[in-house]
């Protein structure tokens, strides 16, 4: 399974509906601290990647493409 689909499948076994690759998870109001702190964890975990402060910024998280990105940054892809 490739990033982007781990990444939906994450999401969209979690949130109430289906989320677009581009679709901002944030202001469709689907995310709380809770979540966004579980959201975090599981890119760590699934990736074998450490998320420092520096990238502990909502444009990261607000999307299945921004966490690709974020993911892909990490591991020197892109």
């Amino acid at each position: 399974m490739d990033t982007k689909t781990r990444i939906r499948t994450f999401l969209n076994t979690r949130l109430p509906d289906e989320v677009r690759d581009d679709e901002d998870i944030f202001e469709a109001g689907l995310v709380n601290s809770l979540f966004a702190m579980q959201l975090v964890l599981f890119v760590e975990q699934e990736f074998t990647i450490r998320i420092g402060n520096e990238d502990l910024e909502r444009d990261n998280f607000r999307s299945v493409d921004a966490i690709t990105g974020l993911v892909e940054r990490h591991a020197g892809v892109g």
